[in-house]
């Protein structure tokens, strides 16, 4: 039954990326403002609601209240399945900008709405020059007063694993002075990282108080995320049942 329920989920979702994104394609360069980062957003939203309906995934969210209502900031945030690129895009205020990698701007449909919604695609395998890019762009989107969204680890991994965190978001948080707020989850527990069931169940969404940048280097904020992380990470259910 679980199987059944996440592959009718399957559908519904791939559905709304092609609903959802065609609408952000095709209406996203002739309606300014936010249009598309509210239909993103509510892309969103519906799948959350449909994990809900269809797979009985729900989750809850302590500290949302330490984000800014407006106004630009960094968000790091651990990465153990898909869940968070969907559940934090329909959490978060719309204004969001996403770093990435640059092959998914290829994807058709998806990739045309990724565009618009003003994220920050990157080159994995450039090293230095990926920083770089980060760096330029992330500065520029939050000069516009949007949240810039990093997963440092950069690829997923499993409950109870960590791998090394990218210097990316603490360099763009030194050069750019924003806030930086670290976030932790067990979404990796519900929805595996390389596997197509999702369990029923509460995902646990914790985001941290800020972390100043102000007057510290990328190593110590990076650091200072990594900690408070894998801290709260310990601290959340690493079982579905």
């Amino acid at each position: 039954m679980i199987l059944l329920r996440s592959v009718i989920y399957f559908v519904a979702m791939v559905v709304s990326v092609v609903i959802f994104g065609l609408a952000i394609a095709l209406l996203g360069r002739f309606i300014q403002d936010d249009f598309s980062d509210r239909v993103a957003t509510n892309w969103g939203r519906f799948n959350l609601w449909m994990q809900k309906l269809i797979c009985g995934l729900d989750y809850e969210i302590l500290g949302l209240e330490h984000l800014p209502a407006d106004g630009p900031c960094i968000i790091m945030s651990k990465h153990q399945s898909t869940w968070e690129t969907i559940g934090l895009r329909g959490i978060f205020r719309p204004q969001q900008s996403w770093v990435l990698k640059q092959e998914l701007m290829q994807l058709p449909i998806f990739g045309w709405a990724l565009k618009f919604a003003k994220s920050i695609p990157i080159d994995r395998a450039a090293g230095r020059r990926a920083v770089i890019d980060v760096v330029k762009q992330g500065k520029a989107r939050l000069a516009e007063g949007r949240y810039v969204i990093i997963f440092p680890e950069g690829t997923r991994t499993a409950p109870g694993q960590r791998r090394k965190y990218g210097m990316g978001g603490g360099v763009l948080a030194e050069r750019s002075g924003a806030p930086v707020f670290p976030v932790a989850h067990n979404a990796g527990v519900f929805w595996r990282r390389r596997g197509v069931k999702k369990y029923p169940g509460t995902i646990r969404v914790v985001i941290g108080p800020a972390i100043s940048s102000s007057g510290k280097k990328a190593a110590e904020i990076t650091q200072l995320v990594e900690d408070w992380i894998e801290e709260t990470q310990r601290e959340l259910p690493n079982s579905a049942y």
